[in-house]
């Protein structure tokens, strides 16, 4: 028997127990794993598949939602064997064709999140029910991540998570049919905090502006744990409400606090705003406690920078991706989207792109799109050449394992992308933490047999 037949028969007969396990748990009849048309949800029956992408195409995260939706539509040309194939040349372990998925080709639907829980739900169920999806992907909130990958869960379709950074989302919220490819606040705190050590000292006293939901909280908590763990006091942390657009009322009372660096919790459109509103108070020129006054934004994107323009220079952060990273995947991404829309990807398409190539892939692996077997593919998956270096995907929470960015603002930017120098590429060995550490069930595989 070949490797690959080796392969093929593990999965099914880990597919198979699975559902025979769950399905005796609740006290129904085993499922036998097959992939005839009444196994699953919206199992194909023509020449075509249907993805649903689900990204914010208005509010707060409109600007990361639009390169998403870029991505999405790069990767589906790729799949289908139109263009030059992107990371399809990089990727290795690799069964993808480029005639589709399993023989069938990739069309989609489309949803607008608003960057809000309620939103995205509403979008996601449209595109199951109404247009046969059988995985959505996208969103670039960790509230919405969370919220769509429950009712996925729920649905008995997979979820590939786009932009969502909070613990939650792999941790106690997360879910067997969620998978994320995109790093979370734990692994910032413990990229950035030897950066911020060695760059400003231990003797520090920090000021927190946080957007208050999910994500805010938890970046806001792996920030105050490591700058408290090197030696920093917290002034103060102060929750802000998403979309705000005007912080001034939240910058002034930074002027009086005894604080000596502002760590703005803050993403997108939010970020660009607090952090020029912030420059524009003088914080950056004054001097406290016999310090130069420092900003910090734990979580940095191009798009971001972009926005806030020369506000961003030599502000330190972390980033998942940025297309300045010369190994051959990155280089290659970066090529396949340049030709396409004129100008480099963000992290953000680059999130998306990938994972609507694993779930693609994690098909072809399985023989099936039945959920059962794609989580079974996808669970303990290994991969290199898709631009994080080698990565997998732990089985026990679903989160992707691989090297993380720290990021500073460029000083001397050569063009209007070039923004964000990478200060160190912190290995996977710093960033990783225990199964157990973020609490939280996977569940069961629910393929609604």
């Amino acid at each position: 028997m070949s490797n690959d037949s080796k392969k093929l028969t593990e999965l099914s007969r880990r597919g198979f127990l699975k559902s025979t396990a769950a399905a005796a748990a609740v006290g129904a009849a085993p499922a036998m794993f097959v992939s005839n048309a009444n196994a699953y949800v919206n199992a194909p029956k023509g020449k075509s598949v249907t993805l649903g992408f689900n990204v914010p195409q208005s509010g707060a995260y409109a600007d990361e939602g639009a390169d998403e939706l870029r991505a999405y539509k790069l990767a589906v040309k790729h799949l289908n064997g139109e263009g030059d194939g992107g990371l399809m040349n990089t990727m290795k372990p690799m069964s993808l064709k480029g005639n589709g998925i399993l023989g069938k080709k990739v069309e989609f639907a489309t949803g607008d999140t608003q960057t809000k829980s309620d939103a995205a739900r509403a979008s996601a169920k449209r595109m199951i029910e109404k247009d046969g999806a059988v995985m959505i992907s996208g969103g670039s909130s960790s509230g919405v991540a969370i919220a769509v990958q429950s009712l996925c869960q729920e649905a008995g379709v997979i979820f590939m998570a786009g932009l969502t950074h909070s613990n939650d989302t792999t941790g106690k919220d997360k879910r067997k049919h969620g998978f994320r490819h995109f790093f979370n606040t734990d692994m910032s705190g413990s990229a950035l905090g030897p950066v911020l050590e060695s760059e400003f000292g231990k003797e520090r006293t920090a000021y927190h502006l946080t957007a208050d939901y999910t994500w805010g909280w938890s970046q806001e908590g792996s920030i105050k744990n490591t700058t408290e763990g090197i030696g920093w006091q917290t002034a103060k942390a102060v929750r802000t409400p998403l979309g705000a657009g005007d912080f001034s009322q939240y910058i002034t009372p930074v002027l009086n606090s005894g604080a000596d660096v502002l760590v703005l919790n803050h993403y997108g459109k939010d970020m660009v705003n607090s952090l020029t509103q912030a420059v524009q108070f003088g914080l950056r020129d004054k001097n406290v406690n016999g310090k130069d006054f420092q900003i910090v934004v734990p979580l940095f994107s191009r798009l971001m920078a972009q926005g806030a323009g020369e506000n961003i220079k030599g502000i330190y952060g972390t980033t998942n991706w940025n297309w300045s990273l010369k190994d051959a995947g990155s280089q290659a991404f970066v090529k396949s989207f340049g030709a396409e829309y004129g100008f480099p990807p963000s992290q953000a398409a680059h999130t998306c792109y990938v994972q609507t190539l694993l779930y693609a892939n994690a098909c072809e692996l399985a023989g099936t799109f039945d959920p059962c077997g794609v989580i079974a593919a996808l669970e303990g998956f290994k991969f290199d050449g898709m631009g994080n270096g080698p990565t997998e995907y732990r089985a026990e929470d679903h989160q992707c394992f691989k090297d993380v960015l720290v990021v500073q603002g460029n000083d001397n930017p050569s063009s209007q992308f070039d923004l964000l120098n990478v200060v160190q590429e912190v290995p996977r060995s710093q960033v990783e933490y225990s199964t157990t550490h973020l609490g939280g069930e996977l569940g069961s595989c629910n393929n609604k047999a």
